[in-house]
């Protein structure tokens, strides 16, 4: 939310990268004593390598970066970063895992076979909301969509300083979860 807060406190005009930069100097610098950020320190103190079993096995995600950008450049080898899953963890990356483990690309077809009681919640402030489900699949398949939602923010605790929004989302979740949990009792007793 302090993230959210800063990028939209800034004057109209401001420029894009200076409200990213002041954005994540909150997140890599919050005691607001370093002068440069170093992602890249092998230590991981910001936890940025959480991720890295789960690419090696699951969720494998070329990423790369041209020498157009302000990051910089870098490649994908599927070979090297193979490699490199396999002296890590011992394993050798599954890039069709997801797709073969949950039916394909068309999720929705999918789970309307056999899914139900999921809440699809995605906010469009995420830079991953691109790939969630955005449209109800079915009766008991929802997509919970909001503008201003962020990555997993109806899931963390809850502050004074929440937005009606958010508490209305966590409302609605909680209903939804409650009439389906309600539906298995009258279900049960008959």
């Amino acid at each position: 939310m302090k993230m959210c807060r800063i990028i939209d406190g800034f004057p109209q005009g401001e420029s894009k990268l200076t409200k990213v930069f002041s954005a994540a100097n909150l997140y890599y610098n919050y005691s607001g004593n370093k002068s440069c950020f170093d992602i890249e320190n092998g230590t991981d103190p910001h936890g940025l390598h959480g991720w890295d079993w789960q690419a090696c096995t699951e969720m494998v995600m070329p990423m790369t970066c041209s020498n157009e950008s302000m990051f910089p450049s870098s490649s994908y080898d599927y070979n090297e970063f193979g490699d490199e899953c396999m002296a890590k963890y011992g394993v050798r990356p599954r890039p069709h895992w997801i797709t073969t483990e949950y039916g394909g690309n068309r999720i929705d077809a999918v789970l309307k076979r056999f899914g139900s009681n999921i809440i699809f919640s995605n906010g469009m402030r995420d830079p991953w909301s691109r790939g969630g489900v955005l449209r109800n699949i079915s009766s008991s398949i929802i997509a919970l969509v909001t503008e201003k939602g962020a990555h997993h923010l109806d899931l963390r605790f809850a502050t004074k300083d929440d937005p009606k929004w958010l508490l209305e989302q966590r409302k609605q979740e909680i209903d939804i979860i409650q009439s389906w949990i309600d539906q298995y009792h009258i279900d049960f007793k008959e």
